[in-house]
């Protein structure tokens, strides 16, 4: 069955057809269009359909938006979804809308061994719940859990939970970002603008120099990109220092997930921000503060954890979504 999916995002909207047979599912046409050159989403499915020649009946769409609203309105778009009138908005017969963190949830049971890096084997229990973290835009949370012959994905808005730092550097850059914004939810830390909070504030604590030319590529490129690439380099001690706290601080964040959900079917990080970095990530610092649970670390050490490499997780989804409409 080939259907409709969409993973719109406030930048970025990919939309493909996608053909979802035996748990698997194969993307036979795909195109990406900026969000915000378009009125709507309407429109966006319209030219798609046209360019390739669709006439799809069953359409999903992931998208970043509260996983508690009916009416989709996503920070970084200049328009809204309203779900009851999607269907007939874009013409497709059998429509929905999801949030698009819980389409990604919806996409691992489609994942293959190529699609995921293993970071803690663990040992994984059948039909255990499953956590799901990412950090990118902003920080998304779910989880999954069996019931009858399938996973079922439940929508959360944990990434705007309270953020509670570990040992005396985490706790005053606790309090700075206290200071200037009141509360400080996880997401304040666990997103691309919390490293570049993160780079600004071991800056101004001297816990590194800052590199001139670093300061200055920041200028002119997205600043967690370019401290993200530094970082990666091991060029430059800040940036390195930057991801190191962050990978921390989304290791314990990941922990206290997967003990809120029993997650022994394992973790699974997506987002936009795990997959450039997987390369630390391998090296350790993100179990150990994962595992950092005190009497419940041994738990911990049983749960798999996995990062989720492929960036079109979303998609798949949502795909799958389409698939099971009636």
């Amino acid at each position: 069955m080939k259907v409709l999916a969409g993973d719109v995002g406030g930048t970025n909207a990919r939309l493909a057809l996608v053909e979802v047979a035996d748990g698997r599912a194969t993307i036979h046409a795909n195109r990406t269009y900026p969000s915000n050159d378009f009125p709507g989403l309407a429109p966006i499915v319209r030219t798609f359909c046209d360019e390739v020649g669709a006439e799809p009946v069953r359409a999903c769409f992931g998208v970043a938006c509260p996983a508690t609203d009916d009416e989709c309105r996503a920070p970084n778009l200049k328009w809204t979804v309203d779900a009851k009138t999607l269907a007939a908005d874009i013409g497709v017969a059998h429509a929905t809308l999801i949030n698009d963190f819980t389409a990604a949830g919806h996409g691992i049971a489609l994942l293959g061994v190529q699609d995921v890096e293993t970071l803690q084997e663990g040992e994984p229990k059948p039909r255990a719940p499953i956590a799901l973290i990412g950090a990118g835009t902003g920080l998304g949370e779910g989880f999954l859990t069996w019931s009858g012959e399938r996973y079922h994905v439940h929508p959360s808005e944990g990434g705007h939970g309270g953020f509670a730092p570990r040992g005396e550097l985490q706790a005053a850059f606790y309090n700075s970002l206290e200071r200037e914004h009141g509360r400080v939810s996880s997401e304040r830390v666990l997103s691309g603008r919390g490293i570049v909070a993160i780079y600004r504030f071991l800056a101004s604590s001297g816990v590194a120099p800052e590199s001139a030319t670093v300061r200055d590529a920041m200028e002119h490129e997205d600043p967690a990109a370019v401290i993200t690439r530094h970082g990666l380099a091991g060029n430059d001690a800040l940036c390195r220092k930057s991801l190191d706290l962050f990978i921390d601080a989304l290791g314990a964040e990941a922990g206290d997930l997967a003990l809120t959900v029993l997650a022994r079917g394992g973790v699974y990080l997506g987002g936009g921000i795990a997959p450039r970095i997987v390369a630390l990530l391998r090296q350790g610092g993100f179990v150990r503060a994962f595992r950092d649970k005190g009497r419940m670390s041994a738990y911990l050490a049983r749960v798999p954890v996995h990062v989720i490499l492929n960036t079109q997780v979303a998609l798949l989804g949502a795909a799958a979504v389409a698939a099971a409409l009636p």
